[in-house]
């Protein structure tokens, strides 16, 4: 299967959990998927700077991809920060 195709379906997957990151100020964006399967992801708005994130990267996000696209091996973000980090992104609506 083209590289395309299994973004295609991993954005589907986001897709369906990105209300509930909304929900709480966030989302996800895919930022690449890398020859050896692993989803790179970048966490937007309160997702970037939440002390759950690694939580809800891990039990939320990696899964619903691996559940919908089993080709994925693993999912890192790249930004996950610590609470108080000035360099975090925001939610427009927050800054």
């Amino acid at each position: 299967m083209k590289k395309d195709e299994l973004v295609k379906r991993i954005d589907q997957a986001l897709d369906n959990i990105r209300p509930y990151l909304e929900t709480d100020g966030g989302n996800v964006q895919i930022l690449e998927l890398t020859d050896d399967m692993v989803v790179r992801l970048e966490l937007l708005g309160a997702c970037g700077n939440c002390p759950m994130s690694t939580m809800t990267l891990k039990a939320g996000v990696e899964e619903a991809i691996k559940k919908a696209v089993p080709e994925v091996i693993s999912v890192e973000a790249i930004n996950i920060t610590k609470p108080g980090d000035p360099h975090a992104k925001l939610p427009d609506n927050m800054l």
